[in-house]
């Protein structure tokens, strides 16, 4: 290449004087697509080995710096390029092995040269996935595989193969270039073949992104399950993918494999209309999640996911179409314009909206504990007040109209369910903000009433809303009817289920672990019991009850890392969830501090000594060096949850791209 002009006229006189052979001849590394052999009832034509290349996709990659060099008006001496210096021409967009959410493996032409976030939007936009900034690329745990043992896992592997570069904008264009002509010549003939083909399309390509694939067996399910502890669930999330960086430059070659995964855990404007991909891969997410035991849940819990799993998959194997909730969804702003409306019209309004001067309020008889070390005091009655957005609680009824023992604002909490039917346990932890950290506090309802009001009220107290808002009263259904879901016990006036006449394998809807605990007979009566309890929903209902209750779970969206904080001489566990981080003790596994998001008012790196300083309000700040990853995975984790929380709906589709690399990528 020519030192003295820019590349761009360089590259143009190389790839317009020399055939391909001499280049190869003169030791230039080019991309050469497979030949094309074209059939006819004449065996004489075949295609010309001479014919025109494109090289619009092709780039150098400077493979010691491990950087592309894409600004074609430079000069190589502007770069920083010396003569022993070697470049690669090669193209930008290259086969990728990527595993979806579902454990389906699909292969795509992705861009290799683009940093990961606009790959991973690309790869969305094929699969028909919203909210591609929810998801990231994370490489497999023991990724450290040789050619060989790469290629021979893949061989064994059912592989989808999608092409993202061939200018399709979906897997309908993508099946009709399949087509030969006589089929499309058939089709517009033929009605009912042409509805054929676009059944053809559904079943071919949208099933492994649209539709849940059937369970595994018990023994592919053994083989599969592994025991993770903190440490273990420290080295798998160690791998996401740098967002601000291209795949080469982070050592991705072609017909790799990664892990496409929903990385942080805000799923903004989940809308059933458009997202059935989206929903979907989110359920088997989920599903994988509790079958594997990544997150923790009680036995009530496990049989509650085995009973959904249940119910989705024979609604999906009875062909059930993707249809929406049945119950319609109410925008506050059009529920506003169509009372008044109405009451312009001399109508009556279907109190949709509450009168949001007339704030309602809670009073009952609750129990409350606070724990403290090494005590064993239990729960302790007290009349409890719920106004606006704290809580106050008197000795007795009749203290009330005095002075409250103590008041709690819930703005900035965390509120997490202690919950067991069975037991008729209905408690409500509450994590309360302070300067070092947080405080837990302990409230016990009496029934699933009074739990489902309180609750609503306080989740809507730690968003800063009083139950006011016209969500209180959905937000309390929702939890009654969650409750149900959680009874293992069948509906009233509904008889048991009658094993003899079921088909089930329960050993496929629950890990591992629980099923070698209790007998096949006895996971199938309780699965069948539960299930009674949510017979009458539909698949998209189905799905979505999956993923609210994972959600509710106390362990869901946590992120473990090793590290080992400044001034401390042992290796501790940083959680980083969607609105806090948390320091576990690595040994017992428990909580020691929790900081929140919200009480965050900067935080950098030193990248010379790789450590992440953090300052809190009221002068409260930490910092830590990574041990079981690079910094720049936790520092991408804050920024990305920071930016993730500026979404509002009131926005177009488009991300500020700027943004996002400003809080995540560093100044390193």
């Amino acid at each position: 290449l020519l030192r003295s002009t820019d590349m761009f006229s360089a590259w143009e006189s190389a790839t317009s004087s020399f055939r391909p052979r001499q280049l190869i001849q003169k030791g230039v590394e080019i991309f050469k697509p497979p030949e094309l052999h074209l059939k006819s009832h004449k065996p004489h034509i075949t295609c010309m080995q001479e014919a025109p290349q494109d090289w619009s996709d092709h780039a150098l990659w400077w493979e010691q710096r491990k950087c592309w060099l894409l600004k074609t008006h430079w000069t190589l001496d502007k770069y920083g390029i010396q003569a022993d210096a070697d470049l690669r021409y090669t193209p930008q967009h290259k086969p990728l092995l990527v595993q979806l959410p579902n454990m389906k493996t699909i292969l795509l032409t992705v861009s290799f040269s683009s940093v990961v976030f606009k790959t991973v939007a690309d790869i969305c936009r094929t699969l028909d996935i919203r909210r591609s900034e929810e998801l990231s690329l994370l490489k497999p745990p023991g990724n450290a595989l040789n050619k060989k043992k790469k290629k021979e896992k893949n061989a064994q592997e059912d592989i989808w193969d999608i092409d993202l570069l061939s200018g399709t904008s979906g897997a309908a264009e993508y099946y009709f270039k399949l087509l030969t002509p006589v089929t499309i010549k058939n089709n517009e003939s033929c009605p009912s073949c042409r509805l054929l083909s676009f059944t053809m399309l559904y079943y071919i390509f949208l099933f492994p992104t649209a539709e849940c694939l059937p369970n595994l067996p018990p023994a592919e399910l053994a083989k599969m399950f592994q025991p993770l502890s903190l440490v273990d669930k420290a080295i798998n999330f160690s791998g996401w993918l740098d967002s601000s960086r291209s795949l080469m430059e982070q050592d991705i070659q072609d017909e790799d494999k990664l892990l496409l995964r929903f990385k942080y855990h805000v799923f903004f404007d989940l809308n059933p209309k458009y997202d059935a991909v989206r929903i979907t891969q989110l359920y088997e997410q989920a599903r994988w999640n509790i079958l594997l035991e990544e997150i923790d849940c009680t036995e009530e819990e496990m049989l509650m996911f085995a009973s959904l799993q249940y119910h989705i998959c024979k609604l999906t194997l009875s062909d059930e179409t993707l249809h929406h909730s049945k119950e319609p969804e109410i925008d506050e702003v059009e529920a506003a314009l169509s009372n008044l409306e109405v009451s312009l019209e001399g109508g009556h309004t279907d109190k949709v909206l509450e009168d949001i001067t007339d704030i309602p309020e809670l009073a009952d008889t609750l129990r409350l504990f606070r724990p403290k070390r090494l005590t064993l005091r239990p729960y302790k009655e007290y009349w409890f007040v719920f106004k606006d957005t704290t809580i106050s609680y008197f000795k007795n009824k009749e203290a009330s109209h005095g002075e409250p023992v103590e008041q709690f604002h819930l703005r900035g909490c965390e509120v997490v369910p202690d919950v067991n039917v069975t037991e008729k346990k209905f408690g409500i932890k509450l994590l309360l903000p302070v300067a070092d950290g947080m405080n837990e506090i302990y409230i016990r309802c009496g029934n699933e009433t009074q739990y489902a009001k309180w609750k609503a009220a306080c989740i809507l107290a730690s968003k800063g809303k009083t139950m006011a808002y016209s969500s209180y009263k959905s937000e309390v259904r929702n939890i009654q009817s969650f409750l149900q879901m959680k009874s293992l016990a069948p509906p009233p006036g509904q008889a048991a289920p009658e094993l003899d006449t079921m088909e089930m394998n329960a050993e496929c809807f629950v890990s591992p672990r629980y099923s070698k605990k209790h007998k096949t007979k006895q996971v199938t009566t309780r699965i069948l019991e539960a299930h009674q309890n949510i017979a009458n929903l539909s698949l998209m209902e189905a799905k979505m009850r999956f993923i609210q209750a994972w959600q509710s779970l106390p362990e869901f969206g946590i992120n473990y890392y090793i590290v080992r904080f400044k001034g401390s001489k042992k290796d501790e566990i940083l959680g980083i969830s969607y609105n806090r981080m948390l320091r576990i003790d690595i040994s017992t596994g428990l909580p020691v501090t929790t900081w929140r998001f919200a009480n965050m008012k900067q935080w950098n790196v030193n990248w010379e000594i790789r450590q992440v300083a953090i300052e809190f309000d009221q002068n409260v700040s930490i910092a830590f060096c990574c041990l079981s990853c690079d910094c720049k995975v936790v520092h991408e984790f804050i920024g990305g949850y920071i930016f993730l929380s500026t979404r509002s709906k009131d926005q177009n589709e488009t991300l500020d791209e700027e943004l996002f690399h400003k809080l995540t990528g560093g100044q390193e």
